[in-house]
């Protein structure tokens, strides 16, 4: 991911359209500051040349008092708005990115663990409070204040004016050319981020699998090792923003010398007033302060800035994820992939596929773990966005098609399937909430979880816990098999439904599935042999490629 180094995401006004009222405010307000420090270093130049000449200049002093306290009072504006808008732009962005994961799914975010989102959704954009209240004001402080200075120096001493005009761009030149180095370190240290925040989440999730095959310790040192490796990250970023700020300060101070010497060397020959001099002098530094501390700020908010690109990356991507089409497709469908890639962190999981489903047929999908079978059906599903190809149902693109009319269409039985903390008849009609108790019960019996159901102390209304806690691995498949059952849909979709089952568990499992797969299309991941019995063709993956269909 590459982050353009720009001072303002336009972005930012479409996907938060409140900001614009900020953005408007903050102009304001900067230039009125702007008017301020002129007003300031005008008046204290009158004030410090009648007290060379022992004299007291009242109103001057009062003017002075005045443009300092509208000064900091102006500021203080600025830093409320500017958190406001932090704010706003956070709340808004994590509000955007929640709805897409519950409007979408998880597969529009291709790739994307859940840990790297919660890293993003947290940390990453609580970043955004040094680019919001930390650089943005000085942004708007850098662009008003130098045009006022530069007006009010014009008026004092145009060859002062002239000068400051020609080292001003010299700043923001230094700030870019730093800028470079800054924006890589931080990808990196952005990256590092994300990689911890998505492992430590997965550990996590699976510490009692860890526990049980003695692997805790292990992963504890890769936590550790990836700590360490965006520590070292960090000390690089910021080696490079002191760098920064010691580059800046040092063109900041030799562009304000540029202007002092010839200052100096021209009052003492009597070629300008004690007034013009001291306002020439109070106002120059003025002019190279909020770039200076701009460019500071840029190069600290850098992370909030990547976040931010990556959170506007993925809206987008959710935006145009296929999730809301108009088509329906026809009960029976053929399917068809047409050179289908999909892409995981640089790894590839399907390479060019090509695949024809035809309706009624039996597809079982073999091959080693991690081959790209998974994916293939998450493709289906609209889980999974290919990186380049087609999936077409009846020669239109899945894309153009409804996603929720096309999912209602499949029975789909996991690997693992999740069950809720709710009743056993809620579990299985969770495709179909409105079906009778009737056709619960058949479909929990066809699907032989009827010993089961008969043995529960309350049958269907039967309280589970949490991901089915009361049931056995056996007993959960069969309860995802009777989801399947229930939903009666012409296409099925099944991972893997007798991994980790024992013999008797298997067999039950197989035999319901032979049943529910009579007279429909289905597409079955099976590394044991048991389901190849209901297969009409099989097709081997191995490394992201299909390999020759082979009838049975």
């Amino acid at each position: 991911m590459e982050v353009v180094a720009r001072p303002f995401d336009p972005r930012l006004l479409r996907q938060v359209p409140s900001t614009r009222r900020d953005v408007v405010l903050l102009g304001l307000l900067g230039s009125a500051v702007a008017i301020a420090v002129v007003t300031a270093a005008v008046a204290l130049a009158r004030a410090l040349s009648a007290a060379v000449e022992l004299r007291l200049d009242a109103p001057a002093v009062t003017l002075f008092l005045a443009a300092l306290a509208a000064r900091a009072a102006l500021t203080s504006g600025l830093g409320v708005v500017s958190a406001r808008m932090a704010a706003t732009v956070k709340a808004g962005l994590r509000a955007d990115l929640l709805a897409a994961v519950g409007r979408r799914g998880p597969g529009w975010l291709a790739g994307q663990r859940a840990g790297e989102l919660a890293t993003l959704t947290g940390r990453g954009l609580d970043a955004l409070d040094g680019y919001f209240t930390g650089y943005l004001p000085q942004l708007v402080l850098g662009v008003t204040v130098p045009v006022g200075v530069l007006a009010a120096l014009a008026f004092a001493d145009l060859t002062s004016a002239v000068i400051v005009l020609v080292t001003l761009p010299l700043i923001p030149v230094f700030g870019i050319l730093v800028g470079w180095q800054t924006r890589t370190a931080t990808e990196r240290q952005w990256h590092r981020l994300q990689l911890l925040g998505g492992h430590f989440l997965d550990m996590v999730a699976g510490l009692p699998t860890l526990k049980a095959f003695g692997r805790a310790r292990a992963q504890v040192a890769a936590v550790r090792e990836m700590a360490d490796r965006h520590r070292v990250a960090t000390m690089r970023t910021l080696r490079i923003a002191f760098l920064s700020a010691l580059v800046l300060e040092l063109v900041g101070t030799i562009s304000v010398a540029l202007v002092a010497v010839p200052v100096g060397l021209r009052l003492l020959g009597g070629g300008m007033t004690l007034a013009a001099a001291f306002t020439v002098l109070l106002l120059t530094p003025e002019a190279y302060a909020p770039l200076r501390a701009a460019g500071t700020k840029f190069h600290a908010s850098m992370e909030g800035l990547t976040a931010l690109d990556q959170a506007f990356t993925l809206l987008a991507a959710a935006q145009g994820a296929p999730a809301g089409g108009a088509r329906t497709a026809p009960r029976e469908s053929q399917i068809e992939l047409r050179g289908v890639t999909v892409t995981y962190d640089r790894t590839t999981a399907l390479r060019d596929a090509d695949l024809v489903i035809r309706p009624g047929e039996r597809l079982a999908l073999v091959g080693p773990s991690g081959g790209g079978k998974s994916t293939l059906l998450n493709l289906l599903l609209g889980f999974t966005v290919p990186d380049a190809g087609r999936v077409l149902v009846d020669g239109a693109d899945l894309a153009e098609l409804d996603l929720d009319a096309w999912r209602r269409r499949l029975g789909w039985v996991p690997q693992r399937a999740h069950l809720f903390a709710d009743t056993v008849a809620a579990n299985i009609a969770l495709g179909d909430p409105d079906a009778s108790r009737e056709r619960i019960e058949r479909a929990a019996r066809a699907a032989a979880f009827g010993p089961v159901l008969d043995a529960l102390p309350q049958g269907l209304d039967t309280l589970l816990g949490e991901r089915g806690h009361g049931l056995s691995s056996g007993e959960r498949q069969r309860l995802a098999l009777a989801r399947a059952f229930l939903r009666d849909a012409p296409m099925l979709l099944l991972d893997e439904p007798t991994a980790r089952l024992d013999a008797a568990s298997e067999q039950a499992v197989v035999d319901a599935t032979l049943t529910l797969v009579q007279g429909r299309t289905a597409l079955l991941v099976a590394h044991r042999p048991a389901l190849l019995a209901a297969a009409t063709r099989v097709v081997r993956i191995e490394h992201g490629t299909l390999h020759e269909l082979v009838t049975v």
